[in-house]
């Protein structure tokens, strides 16, 4: 095997674990195959140029490009001369998780924290009706509480989300020192 063909081997191991681990994220592998593969490309890539590379459709590609825009996770870059789009990784890994964990959690937090809340909001508004018995009203009291501690969850994942943003989780848990 040439050394042309044993390190395409290698990027090809690394970028199926780049697929596997963005799939935990709830990200499609062939996104995440896309964005390994732009890893290893020293210069911007075309919506054309990396479709050819992945044998993906182009709205496949247009696709996975813009869900990766969206996660921070690729930036579109101009270069003088070309006047199709140009897309490059953000080489930062810390960076790359911190907006793709944030990005998700997000996510998740608004739409619970809506959802308890109106839930919450409902049991109370079912409290003030008297045709409901005590035991019935025991159970939604229960309930109220219940959802009532799962917004201080949210609350706390929040706080722990700004920690990611704002880089301060680096001061507890560091990243290695550059030589």
């Amino acid at each position: 095997m040439n050394a042309k063909d044993q390190l395409e081997k290698v990027r090809e191991r690394v970028i199926e674990s780049i697929a596997q681990n963005m799939n935990l994220y709830g990200i499609a592998p062939s996104i995440g195959r896309l964005y390994g593969m732009m890893f290893f490309h020293h210069e911007p890539l075309t919506l054309d140029e990396m479709k050819d590379e992945l044998g993906m459709s182009k709205t496949s590609m247009s696709t996975s490009v813009r869900t990766l825009l969206e996660l921070k996770m690729v930036d579109k870059v101009w270069k003088k001369g070309v006047r199709k789009d140009l897309y490059t990784v953000e080489g930062d890994w810390y960076q790359n998780f911190i907006d793709l964990f944030s990005v998700k959690w997000r996510s998740a937090i608004s739409m619970n924290t809506n959802t308890i809340s109106k839930s919450i909001k409902e049991l109370r508004n079912m409290l003030e009706q008297e045709e409901i018995d005590m035991k019935m009203k025991d159970i939604i009291k229960s309930d109220i509480e219940k959802l009532e501690y799962t917004l201080e969850y949210y609350e706390w994942l929040n706080r722990l989300v700004d920690t990611f943003e704002s880089h301060e989780i680096f001061k507890f848990v560091p990243k290695k020192q550059q030589k």
